[in-house]
């Protein structure tokens, strides 16, 4: 069996999904890690009111920035690769694939 053609859009959309889901765990991993850092210049600054809600607003802003972020670009790339893989294997032949 030889891929010759892929749907751009339809590859662009999972893609987009999937790398809307990796924002979320990355952007999840930020927070924490702002929020500790939160925690440790509040604990340990002369002071503390006025950086402890700036490790807040980041991460806040991880959580909801990242995925989105991710996403559009992960689309948008995804797009642009599966176009020019159609244009690719219209020359060369597309990708052979053994399935048994």
């Amino acid at each position: 069996m030889v891929i010759k053609h892929v749907g751009p859009v339809s590859c662009a959309k999972i893609a987009g999904i999937l790398y809307g889901l990796m924002g979320l765990l990355f952007g999840g991993v930020v927070s924490l890690i702002s929020l500790a850092g939160g925690f440790a210049t509040a604990a340990f600054a002369a002071n503390p009111s006025q950086r402890a809600p700036f490790a807040a607003i980041i991460g806040i802003g991880a959580v909801i920035l990242f995925p989105a972020f991710y996403a559009v670009v992960g689309f948008i790339i995804t797009l642009v690769g599966a176009w020019l893989y159609n244009i690719t294997a219209s020359l060369v032949g597309g990708i052979e694939v053994d399935l048994g």
